[in-house]
């Protein structure tokens, strides 16, 4: 939920605007401002502006767009877009066409780039796999001995990164915007909890919003005003041959190139034609971490095109291995040698995404920090949109700088893993693989308990989830034949364990307890925490203690920023429980906010997911495990659905909400960190007599997809409004209160031409996992035409899909239903389909068809939640 722009209030050219950094981001950040009517802005830029010395000045300048990120695949297409628009006096432009093609040498690589494929085809990105001989059209060089075939993207090509940064500085003065180099930032004034001046020695200049586009940089900026910019400075080698045969006299420029950009991900490498050689990119060496304060610094006069602060010095003793291979695999480069190289600087974080938003801390401080030029100029529009509209036309959630959790942000960590993104930047990485270190850094109380019985974990957010207990896998053999779901294969079997199936079952039969300690869950405390919560939510928060409510923040347009659970435990005290961290960054915004403007509704956020534990005990026997330890009425009447109480079980204190996300009866048991090892040892022990287990996420998320519930940020966005996304029972029609949003509601939903669409696929083999694309078959969608004509050309006689054309949507969240027998699909498709209408799924490569559902599909009278 961003927040609402400092500038609410103003003129749209009145907020004084300055902007750290005139590298691609902060130039086009300042473009795409003035495009926006706000020309008040000042960029300090600490080298000279023709070079300012950081990575823009150095960068390859590769744009791909592959991304498993529909934002991220958005901000590369924006930029291609708007780098082929500026050209200059000369009429040459910005962006070389030359296409991009990534290479699989293995068989596991060639798998992958069906997936990277998909992705793209569901972004609406042209790609095609290709075979190896198409390969060696495009690059002549290739060695057709190595080529097993190649992921071809025609629409991408080489930014002219510096070149284009210039002429949209250009633009950008013409409109009235100030660029001052040779300026180096020592200080951001604040007052009251908001900016209000950057200092550069001994001049100010006064300021209503700072944004820091400052790159590696960026942490510098943000300690002088107490945010932390989780970001990791790293070296990454780039050097050039001696001049190619087979290159002389091909490209016009002396840096330009026709061939498409190569990716030999299996080495790690890459390259692009450099005029009459070859540039090559590693990240097969060593993680090269830079010190910021060892830093050699350089006068404004001493950097060249050759000699800047982000280009350290080559060393060839890290690329000695990645010349062997590149020889091996472009032969001609035999003749040839390394002619110069550098370690260029590029900025790492934590999971390898970019860092963007406003602080947590300090109201007008935004970043736009580890951004590459692929995404700079579509990222420049999105931080503009939020500076200036209040939101972002593109979801920003992933990349959002408060997603981190606090531990996830000390020194330590962030350098080591960072260091470990960087190694595996090219790696085929399962949508479900967790990091390998460091683990065991976020620990529920029932650990130890977990481990006992086998628990195989995955880790989100820090923190160690059981996937599946292994202590379950003796009731394999229990397992009624119609639970029991088909062997899977290579990629769909990893990470996942048949046990899920007995997890399900005895769920749905018996009972179970899942640990649901990772939820993220905070406080809301005060006067004015009633009235907060009611202004940003679309349900009533003006209710009697005891109430809960699952209801959805919004922004100014209606777009959905995220779900939560809200919990009133006294008039002024609320629980919520949250999605990530950015919700207690937003909230913790606003109560700020609320109680500046009257001190009388002051309102406090405070985390609480450290301190506390929970522990979700669902099934048809719940009530029986509970009658064994708890006095307090737990019956439909003693506590309703969606109520919450105060109770003891075993005498230890207890929140207890009757909730359930697998759609089963039972609650959520919240309780402090410190009993929480007593809570589960109670539990275990009265379930026994009832044959209860311990549940991991694996049938969990397959349970809540029988249901049809949904999930933020895979199924639903700040691009969704609540009716599309199947949400529009959180927002109350008796609430006739104004609340985020609210005004635009009806206008985005009767524009929506896509709804979040249930699918299930018509052979029980089938398995896909999320971010597939879909296809509308003939007849589907209300007479639309064939998938040929919507982007697809249906499935041959082996199933194998003809990659040419765009999908018609794309799956967002997957599993096996082990309670229908199928495997489920939820996906945003046209809102024409009709349940019974099909669909086709494309996964790896091959067409798999699905079926319109409707939904839930499981208990759609919902007597089992509320019986």
């Amino acid at each position: 939920m961003p927040n609402s722009s400092p500038s609410s209030s103003s003129s749209p050219s009145s907020p004084r605007v300055v902007i750290i950094g005139a590298g691609i981001v902060g130039a086009n950040l300042a473009d795409e401002l003035a495009q926006l009517g706000w020309t008040n802005t000042l960029v300090l830029e600490q080298g000279p502006l023709n070079i300012p010395g950081g990575s823009t000045s150095h960068a390859p300048g590769l744009v791909f767009s592959s991304n498993g990120s529909k934002s991220m695949t958005e901000f590369a297409q924006y930029t291609i877009d708007k780098l082929t628009s500026l050209t200059g006096p000369d009429g040459r432009g910005s962006f070389l066409p030359v296409g991009g093609l990534e290479i699989a040498t293995q068989d596991d690589r060639l798998q992958d780039l069906h997936r990277r494929a998909g992705w793209n085809r569901s972004w609406g990105v042209d790609a095609e796999v290709v075979d190896a001989q198409e390969c060696l059209r495009l690059f002549p060089m290739l060695n057709p001995d190595k080529v097993l075939g190649g992921l071809l993207t025609p629409g991408d090509g080489l930014a002219l990164a510096a070149r284009g940064t210039q002429l949209v500085m250009d633009r950008a003065r013409a409109a009235g915007v100030e660029f001052r180099d040779r300026t180096t930032v020592t200080g951001i004034e604040q007052s009251g909890g908001k900016v209000t001046a950057v200092l550069a020695g001994d001049d100010r200049f006064p300021a209503d919003i700072v944004v820091s586009c400052a790159g590696f940089w960026g942490p510098k900026i943000g300690e002088m005003v107490g945010t932390t910019i989780p970001l990791l400075p790293l070296g990454h080698q780039f050097a050039w041959t001696t001049e190619v045969p087979s290159l002389v006299g091909k490209n016009e420029q002396p840096a330009g190139a026709s061939a498409p950009i190569l990716r030999y991900q299996d080495k790690d490498l890459y390259y692009r034609e450099w005029g009459e050689r070859i540039g090559i990119g590693s990240y097969a060496h060593r993680p090269m971490p830079v010190d910021l304060d060892t830093l050699r610094t350089y006068s404004p006069d001493e950097i060249t095109d050759e000699v800047m602060p982000s280009s350290l010095d080559f060393t060839p003793e890290d690329f000695a291995r990645e010349w062997e291979a590149t020889k091996e695999l472009l032969p001609e480069l035999r003749q040839t040698q390394v002619q110069r190289g550098f370690n260029g600087i590029f900025s790492f974080t934590p999971d390898g995404g970019s860092l963007v938003g406003q602080s947590r801390e300090v109201d007008g401080f935004f970043v736009a920090e580890a951004v590459w030029v692929t995404h700079g100029a579509g990222i420049a529009k999105a931080v503009a949109e939020l500076i200036s509209l209040g939101r972002s036309n593109t979801d920003l959630s992933g990349i959002d700088l408060n997603r981190f959790e606090d531990a996830l942000t000390t020194p330590e960590y962030v350098s080591e893993t960072s260091q470990q993104n960087f190694v595996e930047i090219y790696d085929v990485i399962h949508p479900l693989q967790p990091r390998v270190s460091p683990r065991d850094v976020r620990l529920s109380p029932f650990n130890d308990r977990q481990k006992e019985l086998g628990a195989f974990f995955l880790e989100t957010n820090g923190w160690e989830r059981p996937h599946w207990y292994e202590a379950n896998a003796a009731l394999l053999n229990d397992l009624p034949e119609e639970w029991k779901a088909p062997e899977r294969e290579g990629w769909a079997d990893m990470f996942h364990s048949p046990i899920a199936a007995v997890e399900a079952w005895k769920t749905r039969t018996n009972v179970a307890m899942y640990d649901m300690t990772a939820l993220k869950r905070f406080e809301v405390k005060g006067p004015g925490a009633g009235e907060l919560l009611h202004g940003l939510t679309t349900s009533s928060m003006l209710r009697k203690p005891g109430a809960v409510s699952y209801t959805l923040l919004l922004d100014d347009e209606g777009g959905i920023t995220s779900d939560i659970t809200v919990a009133i435990l006294d008039e002024q005290t609320y629980q919520v429980g949250a999605n990530s961290n950015i919700d207690f960054a937003n909230i913790t915004r606003a109560a700020r906010e609320q109680s500046a403007a009257d001190p009388s509704k002051w309102a406090t956020v405070r985390e609480t997911t450290q301190g506390t534990c929970c522990i979700g005990l669902w099934g048809p026997l719940a009530r029986e495990v509970m009658s064994q330890v708890s006095k307090d009425d737990l019956s439909n009447d003693g506590l309703k659905y969606f109520r919450t109480k105060e109770i003891t079980i075993g005498g230890i204190p207890v929140t207890a909400m009757r909730l359930s996300y697998v759609g089963e009866l039972g609650w959520e048991l919240y309780t402090s960190a410190d009993l929480g090892h007593r809570l589960w040892d109670v539990l275990w022990e009265a379930g026994r007599e009832y044959g209860l287990i311990a549940g991991g996420r694996e049938a969990f998320n397959s349970m809540r997809l029988e249901k049809g519930f949904r999930s933020f940020g895979s199924d639903m966005t700040s691009e969704h409004e609540p009716v599309q996304a199947g949400l529009g029972f959180a927002v109350k029609a008796s609430k006739t209160d104004d609340f985020r949003g609210k005004a635009a509601l009806a206008d985005r939903a009767a524009a929506a031409t896509q709804k979040l669409t249930c699918l299930t696929l018509d052979r029980r083999e089938d398995v896909v996992l999320g971010t597939e694309p879909v296809y509308l078959t003939g007849g589907a969608g209300n007479g639309s035409d064939t998938a040929s004509s919507s982007g697809g050309a249906g499935v041959g006689a082996e199933g194998e899909a003809n990659e040419a054309g765009k999908a018609d949507g794309y799956v967002t969240s997957a599993s096996y239903g082990y309670s229908i027998g199928q495997t489920i699909a939820y996906a945003w498709l046209p809102n024409t389909l009709s349940v019974g209408d099909g669909v086709e799924i494309e996964y790896l490569g091959r067409r798999l068809p699905a079926t319109v559902t409707a939904e839930p599909i499981f208990d759609p009278e919902m007597t089992r939640l509320k019986g």
